[in-house]
């Protein structure tokens, strides 16, 4: 999975994830990734600068993929005043992460099996949600096995 920095031809910035390269260049010459502040479909990768933070040794080092969890109530947070429109993009994601968990297996760390059993045949198909660390997302994909990170919302409280 890859994460770009992309701009809408408005001017809006935003992220979106992808399996490869090849996968964003297909879908945005298809008009199929949209603007989530305006909905237009002429979408470019934005400047981007490396995620890189120093090893020990003095060398350098891939950082971390962010975690999921929500900070501490103590902890600063980064804040926004959102428009009608990221609202409803918001309770939408809601919606969608509420009905996956609600009509779908979860399979925790067992996930990556599942999936794989799953797409070979040897256990009958279901929706199921669990965990995967970046690495076992890459691989499943490369073994063309469609996966999706589920939504996941900062707290309601923001």
């Amino acid at each position: 999975m890859i994460r770009y920095a992309l701009v809408c031809s408005a001017g809006h910035e935003f992220e979106s994830w992808f399996a490869n390269s090849a996968a964003f260049e297909k879908q945005a010459k298809k008009g199929l990734i949209g603007c989530p502040h305006c909905g237009n479909v002429k979408i470019e990768k934005a400047l981007m600068s490396p995620r890189l933070a120093r090893a020990d040794k003095g060398g350098v080092a891939a950082q971390p993929v962010e975690t999921l969890a929500a900070p501490a109530a103590s902890a600063a947070a980064p804040v926004a005043l959102m428009s009608p429109q990221e609202m409803e993009f918001r309770s939408k994601l809601k919606e969608l992460r509420d009905h996956i968990v609600a009509n779908a297996e979860h399979v925790g760390k067992g996930f990556v099996e599942e999936a794989r059993k799953m797409h070979y045949g040897e256990i009958e198909r279901r929706s199921i949600y669990g965990e995967a660390s970046v690495e076992d997302a890459v691989a499943l994909h490369e073994e063309g096995i469609e996966v999706q990170p589920l939504p996941v919302l900062p707290d309601e409280r923001n």
